[in-house]
């Protein structure tokens, strides 16, 4: 925005609109809604997207019952476009401000740059129609057109993105600037405030029936939003200030960028509709943190906290950064596999090769070992099968868990050769 005063703001022309809509608020929708139901040609409606989407539009200028702003055609040519909306009368504003007041939820969510829909109804239910309806922008443009062109729907469609941004614009556009409505607001607090001061007043609620039975004209909730590419990175807590006595700022640093690990794949897994992770044992716990690399000391405070060596620590590390929970359970579980659960795992792996490919398995509880060779599979709790590879005197983890035993024992073998931990 580049000027800001009580009678016009100048807003300054906005990007090209490339994948994204133009309007993602519901009353944004619903400014839009008005130009497009009183178009008599549909085909300069979508000329307008067009030019909107294209970056055409210049910088917009919106004052009370007018927003203005030139429009460049394909060919260069540029054209000032202006939309009029009806001001409210005094009567009118006098009519919102009291039923504001009356509702401070209203104000708070105008504050907060939100119009919720109840503020529209209850300003409609008194009179006053702050969106506009059919046929109440009109349009004029030096290109002569007696209806919606190509220009003033371009104008139109940049405006619903500023109306996304701010519902004060709307406002203005309606006859009253910001800072002018929130002064007549608190002017009018003020005298309801005294009054309380002076004597318990009974409160006015809402019939319980009225407000449910209101659910059913709400607009539908918005579709969630797609989680961040990346988790946050945390504040540095690299000043010159010194630390309280036992405050470690590098472990502080550390477990902060962690948890906000943490947090991105909860929210992740929220927003997917799937669930959290079960909740962690201390032992887990030190290895999930240990994974995220940390240097030093850090290092051997997690060792011990999880009850292992730092060699021991580095392969529980792997296991996790292959499965998790799942994965560190195989790597140091071995349970014996009996009844249904054993008839399952031998089909399968009669299953995975023909005849004369199979290889030769042992197998010791929940791990098949390939006879003569540095290759095994671990049979998971969950019925995926875990590829392992012999590393001196240590069998290490090598990829995640399949399905298929053949895969499993595919990945074994195509670790061999490979630097293994």
């Amino acid at each position: 925005m580049n000027q800001y005063d009580e009678t016009e703001r100048t807003f300054a022309a906005l990007p090209p609109a490339h994948g994204r809509g133009f309007a993602l608020t519901w009353w944004g929708r619903a400014w839009l809604k008005a130009l497009e139901d009183a178009a008599l040609d549909t085909q300069q409606v979508k000329t307008g997207r067009r030019l909107a989407r294209a970056g055409a539009v210049g910088a917009v200028s919106v004052r009370p019952g007018r927003i203005t702003a030139v429009v460049q055609d394909r060919d260069g040519t540029a054209q000032r476009a202006d939309v009029l909306l009806e001001e409210l009368s005094a009567e009118q504003w006098d009519r919102f401000l009291a039923m504001a007041v009356e509702r401070a939820g209203h104000v708070a969510a105008l504050l907060d740059r939100d119009m919720p829909p109840h503020l529209v109804e209850d300003a409609a239910t008194a009179g006053v129609e702050l969106l506009p309806g059919m046929g109440d922008l009109e349009p004029t443009c030096d290109c002569g057109a007696w209806d919606h062109c190509g220009h003033t729907a371009a104008l139109c469609y940049q405006v619903a993105r500023l109306l996304d941004e701010d519902p004060f614009v709307l406002l203005l556009l309606r006859g009253r600037g910001e800072r002018a409505l929130l002064d007549d607001l608190q002017t009018r607090s003020a005298a309801p405030a005294e009054e309380a001061a002076e004597g318990p007043a009974e409160a006015e609620g809402v019939d319980a029936v009225a407000a449910y039975a209101a659910g059913d004209i709400l607009p539908p909730l918005p579709a969630p939003p797609e989680p961040p590419a990346e988790p946050g990175l945390p504040p540095s807590l690299d000043t010159d200030a010194r630390p309280a006595p036992g405050v470690e700022p590098a472990a502080l640093e550390f477990l902060a960028a962690r948890t906000a690990v943490a947090a991105h794949r909860l929210l992740s897994e929220a927003l997917r509709g799937g669930v959290g992770q079960e909740e962690l044992t201390v032992a887990q716990d030190a290895v999930r943190l240990a994974a995220g690399a940390p240097a030093g000391a850090l290092a051997d405070r997690l060792a011990e906290g999880s009850g292992r060596g730092t060699a021991e620590l580095a392969l529980a590390v792997q296991a996790w950064q292959y499965g998790g929970v799942a994965g560190l359970s195989v790597l140091e579980e071995e349970w014996a596999v009996e009844g249904e659960t054993l008839a399952r795992a031998r089909a399968a792996l009669e299953a995975a090769w023909d005849n004369e490919e199979r290889p030769a398995l042992s197998a010791r509880a929940n791990r098949w070992t390939v006879v003569g060779a540095a290759s095994q599979l671990r049979l998971g709790r969950d019925g995926r099968w875990w590829p392992y590879r012999k590393a001196g005197d240590r069998w290490v983890p090598v990829a995640g868990g399949d399905q298929d035993p053949a895969t499993a024992l595919a990945a074994a073998e195509a670790a061999r050769g490979e630097e293994i931990c």
